[in-house]
C-alpha cells in the first residue's frame, strides 16, 4: 500500500472568477458615484482582466470593487496580481492576472521549508505546477499542512487529494 500523501496547489475556480468580474460588472454600472467615467471590467484573454476607467482615481476602485468580490467568493488576493494605472489614449487602464500553479522557484521554496521543518519522514516533489507531499502517518502530513498554512510563501495554497 502506497504511503498517504496530498497535493499543494495553487489554482482559482475559473467559474468563481468569472462570477466575482461579473458582479464588479454590474456593480460598477449602477453605482453612482461610477456615472459618466466609464468604468469598465473585463476579460482580456483566459487569466487576463482589464479595468478601465476615465480618471486615476475612479479605475483605483473599480480594482478595489473586483478585489471586494474576489474575497466574498472565496478567492485569495493572493492569487490576482494587478498593475499599475496606466493612462491609455483618454482612459487609465489596469492590467491584472489569476495566478494559477506554483512557479517553479516558488515550488523549491516549499519543498525546503518542509524539509527542514516538517517532521521527519516527510518528503516533497515537485510535479509541474504542484507539490505531492508523502509521509509515513497521516499525523506527520497534517503536521505539514498547518506548518504550510501559518507560512506566508507569497500565494495562495490549497491542500488536495489528502489520502
Amino acid at each position: 500500500m502506497a504511503d498517504p500523501s496530498f497535493d499543494v496547489v495553487s489554482k482559482v475556480d475559473r467559474q468563481e472568477a468569472d462570477n466575482a468580474l461579473n458582479q464588479a460588472a454590474k456593480e460598477l454600472s449602477t453605482r453612482f458615484d461610477f456615472r459618466g467615467v466609464n468604468a469598465d471590467i473585463s476579460w482580456a484573454g483566459e487569466e487576463a482582466v482589464t479595468i478601465v476607467a476615465d480618471t486615476e482615481e475612479r479605475v483605483r476602485a473599480a480594482l478595489e470593487v473586483f478585489k471586494e468580490k474576489l474575497v466574498k467568493r472565496h478567492i485569495s488576493l493572493k492569487s490576482f496580481d494587478a498593475g499599475e494605472p496606466e493612462l491609455s489614449g483618454k482612459a487609465y487602464r489596469i492590467k491584472g492576472t489569476i495566478v494559477q500553479g506554483i512557479e517553479q522557484d516558488k515550488a523549491k521554496q516549499i519543498s525546503k521549508y518542509l524539509r527542514d521543518e516538517a517532521p521527519k519522514g516527510i518528503q516533497a516533489q515537485i510535479q509541474g505546477d504542484q507539490l505531492r507531499v508523502t509521509g509515513k502517518k497521516k499525523d506527520a502530513l497534517q503536521d505539514a499542512i498547518a506548518l504550510l498554512k501559518n507560512k506566508d510563501f507569497g500565494i495562495a495554497l490549497q491542500f488536495t487529494n489528502y489520502r
